[in-house]
């Protein structure tokens, strides 16, 4: 049962994620009417701030990030009247006392955005815990990075579970948020057409692609220390694998859906030393062009030497009676060739071609669910061109869409974050991560770890503004699929 709360505390209140996307979309809460009667919105960081100033900063990130049609002088004001600031150094204990004081009566309930460096994770907690803020009416949302590996993604994860059990943690994965990602639950389950070809006897592949056209972007100190397949494969990419592979859920709740991608992520077949040379491709970008514009290497962007890879293509198995065969190909990279999300699912041909006499040619019907920069769903399905046919039958590949722009025009597409800090204010845990999924995933990606350390695998360079290595075509033209472009 949802229990709204009554206070939302926000660590790392003045940092670029707070300014990007948590003040805009807890604005957008409020202007929508969204938001808790009463709810406060207090902000904690090290800048020193008081409320009056904490609210100027507020309001220019607002004025920065909101699109013009979302500026409203009244909403505005109204939101920033919910906002309050209590400047601390979270890494110690004996400052939280003040914060508690700050917070005041909490009895209707708090629930705490925890965005910080990984370090300050347990004296955070124990923090909180000391001042009387993890009691069994707070909860608390975990932004990533949680760990590097699965040994440190345990300790991060008893340290929360010492103050917070797990029906009070919220593990954010904000892809989970997209409303295209939610779809993907809709058009499995919400149409009787697929369910039944959605398996090994119907699809022959299925692609997910997470690619960037930007570099470090100011982010260079800590994608060094991560990679492309902690940044964005053991997290992201593997959750939406997890739905698009798990079994029908009971019912849709946090308990049975997180149940069934759990499942998933256990079934994926290891990847270790004997095996990744063959499944999996490492690449980091030199110089090269994106979108016309020259644009340098890692390297050259780093400062230094590094062996960090910006692109990761892997072939994945879920060893399951569903998806026995199956192959799943991911990639994602930066200074690839375009911006991009998609999951790309190509169905098997037919099992009969009663035009191949008569010249038409088959394509496999195929899938497409684009996350970004647009958001649709496109099947891919044979039709025959208009003509008398005189010289055979001409097929074409046509696309049916769905473009949730065009469908839903009329309601106003949300950024992933509204949904979530939404979800975290009123307790419901179903598009957040649970730890058995959490610890499922590393364990995956450090034996493919553990593999290119024992093969002395290095990354293979790639121009920026190119789809990557060539050994990522490779990859997948040596099973006869080509990656969807």
């Amino acid at each position: 049962m949802r229990q709204p709360v009554g206070k939302l505390l926000l660590f790392g209140a003045t940092g670029d994620l707070a300014q990007r996307m948590l003040l805009p979309s807890l604005y957008g809460l409020h202007a929508d009417g969204l938001l808790p009667e009463g709810l406060t919105i207090t902000g904690t960081a090290r800048h020193d701030h008081d409320d009056a100033g904490y609210r100027a900063f507020a309001k220019t990130a607002l004025d920065e990030h909101l699109p013009a049609d979302r500026q409203d002088e009244a909403a505005v004001a109204g939101f920033l009247d919910r906002l309050h600031y209590h400047a601390m150094d979270a890494s110690q204990v004996e400052g939280f006392a003040g914060l508690a004081e700050k917070l005041g009566d909490i009895s209707g309930g708090l629930a705490i955005f925890l965005s910080t460096a990984p370090w300050l994770f347990a004296p955070t907690i124990k923090g909180l815990e000391s001042a009387g803020l993890a009691g069994s009416n707070v909860r608390i949302g975990l932004e990533k990075p949680l760990g590097n590996d699965l040994k440190s993604s345990r300790e991060i994860n008893d340290i929360v579970a010492e103050a917070f059990p797990e029906d009070r943690t919220f593990r954010i994965d904000h892809y989970l948020g997209k409303e295209t990602v939610q779809n993907i639950l809709a058009l499995r389950f919400g149409n009787a057409m697929f369910e039944p070809i959605w398996n090994a006897r119907g699809i022959d592949h299925v692609q997910i692609t997470v690619s960037e056209t930007v570099g470090l972007e100011g982010r260079a100190g800590y994608y060094d220390d991560v990679g492309a397949l902690r940044d964005m494969v053991q997290n992201h990419m593997l959750q939406l694998l997890a739905l698009i592979a798990m079994e029908p859920p009971a019912r849709f709740d946090g308990t049975a859906i997180r149940d069934e991608k759990v499942k998933v992520l256990r079934s994926l077949r290891p990847i270790g030393p004997a095996e990744v040379q063959s499944e999996t491709v490492i690449g980091q970008y030199r110089d090269g062009a994106v979108n016309g514009e020259i644009v340098r290497g890692y390297v050259d962007e780093l400062e230094k030497p590094s062996t960090t890879e910006t692109f990761v293509a892997v072939k994945a198995h879920v060893d399951s009676w569903r998806w026995q065969g199956v192959p799943f190909y991911m990639r994602t990279g930066k200074r690839l060739a375009a911006r991009q999300s998609e999951i790309s699912i190509q169905f098997k041909p037919v099992p009969h071609s009663i035009f191949a006499e008569r010249g038409g040619m088959l394509q496999p019907n195929t899938l497409v669910i684009r996350l970004q920069p647009e958001e649709y769903i496109r099947l891919l399905v044979m039709a025959k061109e208009p003509g008398l046919d005189r010289e055979g039958i001409r097929l074409r590949e046509v696309p049916l869409d769905l473009s949730l722009t065009t469908a839903f025009a009329s309601t106003r597409r949300r950024i992933a974050y509204e949904r979530l800090l939404l979800d975290l204010i009123e307790g419901d845990p179903t598009l957040f991560v649970r730890r058995d999924e959490v610890e499922a995933q590393w364990a995956w990606i450090d034996g493919i770890r553990a593999g290119w350390k024992a093969n002395d695998m290095k990354p293979k360079p790639y121009a920026s503004g190119s789809w990557g290595p060539t050994a990522s075509v490779a990859l997948t033209e040596r099973d006869g699929v080509t990656w969807n472009e």
